[in-house]
């Protein structure tokens, strides 16, 4: 029933950045990883599960200085907060590592020393903004200003988040730090550059060599046809993270020793598990290399990380397998209506995250579709599937095991529902290989309904009122009890808890892959059926989605009062008066509702997709918005939106905008469009 050829396997899942709590978004990738990891090693293979704290970089030195602890000190303490929710979700690291760790720090040195060797890394001076109060050299998004486009006010270095805009944070207009609220000024500095446009000829194979998926492998197409940028590994000081060796004052970018932190991880495995750290990354390994990733950060792994990896002596990866976005109830998680959940959060008032576990699993595929927790489907799904189909089968005849036969099994000697089930485990295990664990379990539960017909058919609870049928009574509760075992190794991986349970109350080793034809025997002994599993009370989701909204709002007040400040140090009138307008002049926005009839991907633009809006007009509208980080366009086409229709017609690089999308942003993520509710039509104005 397994592969009789033993694999050795290593498996990471992406590093979360220690700035933040591990949220219901983030746990989609370390379920779905930790699900095929536990498969793998019921299959019998060696498999190494390695992840780690995501620790240098910007960010984390400045809450590090806003909260007076250093940055070792706040990093310790995510990660101590990391480890625990991951351990609530049941998701079993062989090691949680730290990308600020003297493996990492060699390791990266070594990477950098072979690229340079290898002639693919280059000295620039580029010009930078400086903050001349913090001494720092300031990071696209720590720079605000007003668009140079469109002039809108308090927008990033990077883009404008009102018209799309992109551009260099040299352009901006009255340009201010993030951090201090000081004019910068521009600097020169010499910056260390990794020659990734000489890697092409080697990244186009290796992206449509079978390693990505097919949709990842047309979405490097896209950045092969403007051609790669070299990519510029390098900060200025102060910064929080690695110096690169023989030159005093720049540090490595966070992105070039962030996924070396995954050998750093597997480094330090090695050094307490007694494992050859060469054997799995040398060139020629044939060993076995997966990471799970989110679409998001498929650029980084599917172009900088393999080329780094080729051109300094190591292996690449066997496949990168990347995931979509989570949506709750059809939309993008919401403070507002407390859909952003904390991992924490979920298990202060579900309690159970195997639950999660279990929904997660059976809305996921191999393809990098996003996935919706509809919260009201959750609760269903959940009591009907676990609750009232899987569980019920032993509820339903253990009982009758315990009180009439002293625990003792009696099965019968080849029951045709067994056999069914027990030829079903090819199929089931090829899905959970290929990461369709939605299909899975819709073949577990088509199993699950079988059983429960058989236990229905038979009812046990009829036969026990005729003590002429004692013995059949005893081989028809064996024969469920079986079904039920059988159900609980393939729902293992998913389960890993609930399974430990029921192997107790079977009185069973823990079950492998290997035991699917080991039916329970005659004579074996189970113990007293105790109860398992509760429905979840709706109760329980309204709860924890007020909990999360009051939880933001004194965070959101907060932001709001900083900005405020940000704005009186830069603005020669207060803060409120220039954010007020009146409302005469805000009659004269058009905003309508818009269908989009099209969306695509604007060749050469980073941030921006091409919208075509019908808003109830002879022709549809093309609008450039800078989405493209949030939205892969085909999940667009159909949707409902909002736009300013009587913004005048605005010449961009890339072509005419005829307007603008509403669309709102955080510091946890974005942009995100807004969405009428169903029943809105295109040309509707908003009111």
């Amino acid at each position: 029933m397994s592969d009789t050829k033993p694999r050795k396997i290593l498996v990471t899942s992406a590093l979360p950045y220690a700035n933040g709590s591990i949220h219901l978004g983030h746990l989609v990738e370390y379920i779905q990883t930790d699900i095929w990891v536990r498969f793998q090693k019921m299959q019998g293979h060696a498999v190494h599960y390695v992840c780690a704290d995501d620790t240098h970089g910007t960010p984390i030195m400045l809450r590090a200085e806003k909260e007076g602890i250093t940055p070792e000190q706040l990093i310790e303490r995510v990660h101590a907060e990391h480890s625990a929710d991951f351990a609530g979700f049941l998701v079993e690291f062989d090691n949680y590592y730290s990308t600020n760790s003297e493996e990492n720090r060699e390791l990266a040195s070594g990477i950098y020393k072979a690229l340079k060797a290898n002639g693919k890394i280059a000295t620039r001076t580029i010009e930078q903004f400086f903050d001349p109060v913090k001494s720092m050299f300031l990071p696209d998004r720590f720079i605000k200003g007003e668009c140079p486009k469109c002039h809108a006010k308090d927008q990033y270095g990077d883009s404008c988040e009102v018209c799309g805009a992109t551009y260099n944070p040299t352009e901006l207009i009255n340009p201010f730090s993030a951090v201090s609220g000081a004019a910068p000024v521009r600097k020169e500095t010499e910056h260390y550059f990794f020659k990734l446009s000489e890697c092409e000829d080697f990244l186009k194979a290796w992206t449509r060599s079978g390693t990505l998926q097919p949709e990842a492998a047309n979405k490097m197409g896209e950045w092969f046809e403007s051609g790669l940028s070299d990519w510029d590994i390098s900060r200025d000081a102060p910064y929080f993270g690695f110096e690169i060796p023989d030159a005093p004052g720049k540090y490595f970018y966070v992105w070039l020793d962030a996924p070396i932190g995954y050998m750093a991880s597997f480094k330090n495995l090695c050094q307490k598990a007694g494992l050859d750290f060469d054997e799995y990354w040398k060139p020629d390994s044939t060993t076995e290399l997966y990471h799970f990733i989110g679409k998001d950060i498929l650029y980084f792994h599917a172009l900088f990380w393999p080329a780094t990896l080729q051109y300094s002596g190591y292996r690449t990866p066997t496949k990168v397998f990347a995931h979509g976005f989570l949506t709750v109830n059809g939309e993008k998680m919401s403070k507002s209506r407390g859909t952003f959940i904390t991992a924490g959060s979920y298990l202060e008032h579900v309690k159970n995250p195997e639950y999660l576990r279990y929904y997660y699993a059976a809305k996921l595929n191999s393809t990098m579709e996003d996935i919706d927790l509809n919260l009201e489907d959750f609760v269903a799904r959940v009591n009907s599937d676990l609750v009232g189909k899987y569980i019920n089968i032993a509820s339903r005849t253990a009982g009758f095991i315990n009180k009439r036969f002293a625990g003792e099994l009696k099965p019968s000697s080849a029951n045709a529902v067994v056999l069914e089930m027990q030829a079903q485990a090819g199929v089931i295990a090829e899905s959970f290989e290929q990461r369709d664990f939605g299909r899975a379990l819709r073949e577990i539960m088509r199993l699950a309904d079988i059983a429960n017909g058989y236990v229905a058919e038979k009812a046990p609870w009829v036969m026990a009122k005729d003590e002429a049928q004692s013995e059949a009574l005893q081989e028809v509760c064996s024969d469920a009890l079986e079904m039920f075992r059988l159900l609980t190794l393939y729902l293992k991986p998913i389960l890993p808890q609930l399974s430990a349970d029921i192997e107790a109350f079977l009185g069973i080793d823990a079950l492998g892959w290997h035991c699917v034809s080991r039916c329970l025997p005659a004579g074996h002994v189970i113990k007293p059926y105790e109860h398992l599993i509760t429905r979840i009370d709706p109760k329980q989701i309204e709860a924890m989605t007020e909990a999360n909204k009051e939880s933001l709002q004194p965070a959101a007040q907060a932001h709001s009062q900083t900005r405020h400040a940000e704005h009186q140090q830069n603005e020669a009138k207060p803060a409120s008066e220039a954010s007020c307008i009146s409302i005469d002049d805000f009659a004269k926005v058009d905003l309508r509702i818009a269908r989009i009839v099209n969306a695509e991907h604007v060749e050469g633009a980073e941030k921006l997709l091409k919208l075509s809006l019908d808003i109830g007009e002879e022709k549809p509208r093309q609008v450039f918005a800078g989405i493209k980080s949030a939205y892969d366009p085909e999940t667009l086409k159909g949707r409902l939106t909002v736009m300013v229709a009587n913004l005048a017609p605005r010449k961009m690089k890339f072509g005419m905008s005829e307007g603008m999308v509403l669309a709102a942003s955080d510091e946890h993520g974005g942009p995100f469009i807004l969405s009428p509710d169903s029943g809105a039509q295109p040309g509707m104005r908003v009111k």
